[in-house]
């Protein structure tokens, strides 16, 4: 089928390249866990030509310490600056109680290109744990931390790290007044290096990733109702799926990239629909004169979970597709919604509503057992890291609409505001492996 793009109203703008006007704010740490691994990630050797880049270590530092999981030496705190491993003695590092040592350099090579090189050593057992090089342009520097970061979290972890992922989010400015603008946000995962994907004078809503990361489907307000369209990220591909009477919402790819959950209202109440990709064709999935609303897959693909508040208040269900079967997952508070489920298929993470207030809970599905992980107020959109250990979600700080990250287990949060206007509706990329 020919993918004809859609015609964009005066209202909406598509800038696939503008980058940075609106990166976030430096990263505020509000918690880390009470141990930390200490860590010393010496400041990369680097070319007078490369002076105009932030030094990878510092970039590589702070991924490593916004995990909550890390706590790495001050470099003025260092005994030695190794770039070598022939001028690495782990006596120094033992004497600053550092269990790990990360040491690289970065050198100006043919092409235009970087060549870069890192080093991982195990301070107490004295040995390199891993070494790695790239050769890579200049516009991917950060990029090339953020996979070290990764590297080295992973070796001590023994989890896959999740720093070199983007973040999706929507920019709103001057909302609420005759000037408001909308903004669509990709940005690296600690909020650099932002660009916009779609400018608009209307809402954006419910911006989800394809699992390549390649698209994003959202909805718009750019003919006057909600529309759901999907995009590609790289290239100027842009096509009007939905345009129905009613609502048009919710969008969220299936596992394997091939379908879309969704909600219309087309023939009345709201309810879950399957879009087929490749033809189009929608399967209407639930039947039922409740709200049934925010769809998401199983990691599996073989089920969906959705809000409902056919028991008389919202709460999340799972509904087996092949069978039908239709299982309530959430039964403590009167308002559960919005639910994602980890990786691991077990453990669910969703907005709950405690006292009045709503945050972040997570719920293991096999002991249900709940633990609130958020403290702040109007907590929304959780969205999962792809290894499962973090979450980011919108919150409210000082009456703005803020960012934040949240760690699985409650333990480590930090917050990514904007000086440029309110943020909201996150969410976090798959890995980008391409």
């Amino acid at each position: 089928m020919m993918k004809a793009l859609v015609v964009l109203f005066m209202s909406t703008l598509v800038v696939p390249m503008a980058m940075g006007a609106n990166s976030l704010d430096p990263i505020l740490i509000d918690r880390g866990m009470d141990e930390p691994i200490r860590i010393a990630v010496v400041p990369f050797g680097t070319d007078p030509g490369l002076s105009d880049q932030a030094n990878m270590a510092d970039i590589i530092g702070f991924d490593l310490a916004r995990s909550g999981q890390f706590d790495p030496l001050e470099p003025e705190n260092m005994l030695s600056r190794p770039n070598d491993a022939k001028d690495v003695f782990f006596r120094d590092w033992r004497i600053l109680q550092s269990a790990y040592l990360v040491i690289g350099n970065a050198r100006q090579a043919a092409g235009g290109q970087v060549a870069v090189n890192f080093e991982l050593f195990d301070v107490i057992g004295q040995r390199q744990m891993t070494s790695a090089s790239y050769s890579v342009s200049r516009d991917r520097w950060r990029e090339t931390a953020h996979r070290i970061a990764d590297e080295v979290y992973e070796q001590v972890t023994g989890i896959r790290g999740a720093f070199n992922t983007k973040i999706m989010y929507v920019l709103a400015q001057n909302a609420g007044t005759n000037e408001a603008t909308f903004s669509l946000e990709i940005a690296d995962s600690d909020g650099e290096r932002s660009r916009s994907l779609l400018r608009s004078r209307e809402p954006i809503l419910s911006a989800n990733w394809s699992p390549d990361g390649r698209r994003v489907v959202y909805v718009t307000f750019e003919t006057g109702r909600p529309t759901i369209v999907i995009q590609d990220v790289d290239s100027p591909y842009r096509e009007r799926l939905t345009n129905f009477r009613g609502i048009n919402g919710s969008p969220v790819f299936s596992p394997d990239g091939t379908q879309l959950a969704m909600v219309l209202s087309k023939d009345g109440d709201p309810e879950i629909f399957v879009m087929d990709l490749a033809s189009r064709k929608l399967r209407q999935i639930t039947r039922h004169h409740a709200i049934d609303t925010e769809p998401s897959w199983s990691p599996d693909g073989k089920s969906l979970i959705f809000t409902s508040d056919r028991g008389g208040a919202p709460q999340i269900y799972q509904l087996e597709l092949e069978t039908n079967f239709l299982n309530r997952l959430t039964w403590e508070g009167n308002y559960n919604a919005r639910a994602r489920l980890l990786p691991d298929g077990k453990h669910l993470v969703y907005v709950h509503r405690t006292n009045g207030v709503f945050h972040i809970a997570w719920q293991d599905l096999e002991r249900d057992n709940l633990q609130v992980l958020t403290a702040t107020a109007l907590d929304e959109s959780p969205s999962l890291a792809p290894n499962g250990t973090m979450l980011i979600y919108a919150t409210q700080d000082q009456g703005r609409g803020i960012l934040a990250v949240v760690s699985i287990d409650g333990s480590v949060r930090y917050r990514l505001p904007s000086s440029s206007g309110d943020v909201r509706e996150p969410a976090w990329s798959p890995y980008l492996d391409g």
